[in-house]
């Protein structure tokens, strides 16, 4: 361990010890929202950049295999940097990684936005990438390193609603950026929040004394192989559909993400100042809780990508009039968002996460009967349900999962809760696109053969005309019928293919309802104070 030495850094939490409850004044109330500004930045820069992908192709000459590195270079450096959010906030602190941050994702904002070709594109949206992934969980260690206990319902409804709002909202304003300027502004729309959050946290969050000694103890093998692990695992997700899960290049991917994270739990479990603390998995709370965040990246990653892929190509909707009919999910989680850190700070957060993921799994599950016109009408319900149960997903296991901990344990403890929503997100949509372009075909042969043996609910199934079906134009060849039928048998193979992947993540949601009992006891309210004292001493 050549880049660790003797050093013994100091005990002492990134946030200040001292803060009693009721001493949260509004200058820190103003610094934390302007962290959710800034984490509802780097969320949304996700989604509205998405809608644009074509029109980023034509403007820059891009091939469109090479499209897709645009998104996969951003998810790659943020779900590396998210990890290591404990440890830039300790040699930081709080304030100064924010600042930081958001200053660095700023810049690289305008970088994406005046690049003139892809390498420089890709460049900036690495950096943009990385300052969007430490964002995230600074804002969740924030509610329990700024606040007092009573305070923490309100602040983590506060950073819950920014977390899932931005998903939601992304298609919608990313269209209507496309259609009404240019791609430049999908990245241009950052400067301003981002130069005023930058400008005013410094003289709004509170002043820690940074441990810039603690780089010393940086263990460089350590952080490669975390890279390695989650760099690979990312990049194999992302091949994995079209190239086939157990392909050559899919399995070396996999094996040498799975090598080097064994080699990386090995080295942080056995190290005197890991790049991350792992030993708070040990919590059955907090391992729980990383479970439910994982299930809950599948459900809300996996919804916010199934819905445009479904009216974009079956229902032939543009990317504005997609985001207006998904915007129905972001009116429920705003609505709820109030009852929810209202019973959050009153009752037990196993019962709150089992009834959120219940709800979930029914909001998912009713998707997957979707006929193959549906619309705004008949996707209302599913989203409202959805929308209602995504708070209490989020907000009760986030104090389930960190409300127990200890100040120093916190901010790699938040890195961990949020990494692994991002990983589930990412497997979730992997294993989406595995069904969809997996079983499409499949469904295709079927409504085909039906076809052909005069099946008159397959040709209902398609939307094709019974009567056009069952006496069929005397001068229409063999030829003409394929080229009618062929487009509508793809949509309605499509429609069913998108179907069973609702069912999936319906299920995955219904595993997460299953693990909250292996949570324990109930969190004791009073320990966090407890916790901060210790850290005291």
């Amino acid at each position: 361990m050549s880049a660790i030495v003797a050093t013994e850094p100091s005990k002492e939490p990134c946030a200040n010890p001292h803060t009693e409850p009721g001493e949260a004044s509004v200058a820190t109330w103003l610094g934390f929202i302007l962290m959710c500004l800034g984490m509802f930045m780097a969320i949304l820069d996700i989604q509205v950049v998405a809608t644009s992908l074509p029109s980023i192709q034509n403007a820059l000459d891009i091939s469109r295999d090479a499209m897709s590195w645009i998104q996969t270079a951003y998810l790659i450096a943020e779900i590396t940097a998210i990890p290591l959010t404990g440890l830039l906030t300790r040699v930081l602190t709080l304030r100064w990684l924010f600042v930081i941050a958001i200053g660095l994702f700023t810049l690289a904002s305008i970088g994406c936005a005046f690049s003139d070709n892809f390498a420089v594109l890709i460049s900036f949206r690495v950096l943009q990438g990385f300052a969007g992934g430490t964002l995230i969980p600074a804002v969740f260690s924030a509610v329990f390193l700024l606040f007092p206990l009573r305070l923490h319902p309100v602040a983590t409804t506060l950073a819950g609603i920014m977390a899932v709002l931005a998903p939601t909202i992304g298609p919608v304003v990313g269209g209507w950026i496309t259609e009404t300027w240019s791609w430049h502004w999908l990245f241009l729309i950052n400067v301003a929040p981002g130069v005023i959050a930058a400008a005013a946290t410094p003289f709004l969050l509170p002043r820690d004394k940074p441990r810039l000694s603690d780089w010393v103890t940086l263990d460089l093998i350590a952080l490669a192989l975390m890279a390695i692990a989650l760099a690979g695992l990312e990049i194999g997700l992302k091949k994995a559909p079209q190239e086939g899960w157990l392909s050559p290049i899919c399995l070396v991917l996999f094996v040498a993400s799975a090598a080097a994270a064994t080699a990386f739990t090995l080295r942080s479990v056995r190290a005197p100042h890991p790049v991350v603390d792992l030993t708070t998995l040990r919590a059955p709370a907090f391992a729980v809780g990383c479970a439910l965040s994982f299930c809950l990246g599948v459900g809300l990653f996996g919804s916010v990508y199934l819905m445009p892929v479904f009216l974009a190509y079956v229902r032939q909707h543009n990317a504005f009039e997609i985001g207006t009919i998904m915007l129905v999910t972001g009116v429920a989680q705003l609505i709820t968002a109030p009852l929810a850190g209202w019973m959050e700070s009153r009752t037990d957060p196993r019962y709150l996460s089992a009834a959120g993921f219940a709800l979930f799994a029914l909001g998912l599950g009713m998707s997957a009967f979707q006929s193959r016109t549906a619309d705004f009408d008949e996707m209302f319900w599913p989203q409202v349900v959805r929308g209602i149960a995504i708070m209490f997903c989020l907000l009760p296991p986030t104090r389930l999962a960190l409300g127990t901990l200890t100040a120093i344990q916190v901010p790699d403890a938040s890195g961990l809760f949020n990494l692994m929503r991002n990983l589930g997100g990412a497997i979730g949509i992997a294993v989406i696109d595995t069904i969809i372009y997996g079983r499409t075909g499949g469904h295709a042969d079927a409504l085909r053969d039906r076809l052909i043996a005069g099946d008159v609910t397959a040709a209902q199934a398609i939307g094709l005309d019974v009567q056009l079906f069952t006496h069929r134009p005397p001068n229409a060849t063999d030829a003409v019928v394929e080229a009618y039928l062929r487009p509508m048998v793809e949509k309605a193979a499509f429609a069913l293919s998108v179907n069973e992947a609702w069912m999936l993540i319906a299920c995955v949601a219904l595993i997460g309802l299953l693990l909250v009992p292996f949570a324990g006891k109930r969190p004791v309210p009073s320990s966090f104070d407890h916790a901060v004292r210790a850290g005291q001493e």
